[in-house]
């Protein structure tokens, strides 16, 4: 009653995608943002349980709360992400405060002793490939982005839905150098998952590349920083052209020499450099801690 033609819609599409499905199934409600990092950080823990527990009548739904601003105003949202458990139409559990796999298992497994949850099989269910995304995310880590990429395209020939797939398809790619095949996958994304977290780290990571140098190029850069180490334009030159390249480690040194010497130079781009560089790696990539340590200390040590 007294609801606009859109505030219609998303409740109808809230129903139809939430309400409906909980009625016999444990359903995960996501609200979430693009700017979220949490919410990055976040999505590719609730996309492997709900692909473990699939089976089990559990499902994952994602809210974006700049889109869909009057659902997440009839939840209270205050904050990003907000996780909760719905069944039957009504909220069971606070999931926010579970952000490791841990946790969010214990937490529903706790939930599906309890409530009548309609086990999977009452529908077709698609392959496990939890394992294989998480071999092709091990491998990508190790620096093999051409048999990582193979990997991902193997779990899309088996669920071509699979975003975390298609996302790391396209990581995988940039890694191998195959940049053009990796802006054509993402050039052709169908709208209702462009938006996704997992597409948008995968959009960084491929942007950090673009502009990759040559090896003239590179060693130009290594001598003016070698000449003059208080020249951090092209200090910070350098570091991007080593990211292109590969070589993030040293990337992420340079970036850090700038931080220290001066975090503000440039309206701070080194620093925003390195948070773009985190982004498109993962937020939960060791290497990331380990970095992120590093310019914590060096903005505020």
């Amino acid at each position: 009653m007294g609801l606009t033609t859109e505030e219609h819609k998303a409740v109808e599409a809230f129903r139809k995608n939430v309400v409906e499905p909980s009625m016999t199934k444990l359903v995960i409600l996501d609200f979430w943002a693009e700017w979220c990092g949490p919410c990055k950080a976040l999505t590719p823990v609730l996309e492997k349980i709900a692909a473990q527990y699939a089976d089990k009548g559990v499902v994952l739904v994602k809210v974006n709360v700049d889109e869909e601003r009057f659902i997440a105003a009839q939840f209270q949202i205050q904050s990003i992400p907000t996780v909760y458990a719905m069944f039957q139409g009504q909220p069971v559990a606070n999931l926010t405060n579970a952000r490791t796999e841990s946790q969010l298992a214990g937490i529903i497994d706790q939930l599906l002793d309890k409530l009548p949850i309609q086990a999977g099989d009452a529908e077709p269910q698609g392959p496990d490939i939890a394992p294989l995304l998480d071999m092709g995310e091990e491998v990508l880590a190790e620096g093999d982005g051409e048999r990582a990429a193979g990997i991902f395209a193997q779990i899309l020939d088996m669920a071509p839905d699979s975003v975390a797939a298609l996302a790391g398809l396209v990581r995988a790619l940039t890694a191998a150098g195959k940049t053009a095949e990796a802006q054509a996958l993402l050039d052709d994304l169908p709208p209702e998952i462009a938006s996704d977290p997992l597409l948008e780290r995968a959009r960084s990571a491929l942007a950090l590349v673009a502009d990759k140098a040559d090896d003239s190029e590179i060693a130009g850069l290594r001598a003016a920083v070698e000449a003059d180490g208080d020249d951090h334009a092209a200090r910070f030159d350098l570091a991007v052209a080593l990211f292109a390249a590969g070589s993030r480690d040293e990337a992420a040194e340079h970036l850090l020499a700038i931080v220290r010497a001066d975090k503000d130079w440039n309206e701070g781009a080194a620093r925003a450099r390195l948070l773009q560089i985190f982004e498109a790696v993962g937020l939960e990539d060791p290497w990331v801690s380990a970095t992120r340590r590093k310019l914590s200390a060096a903005l505020f040590g």
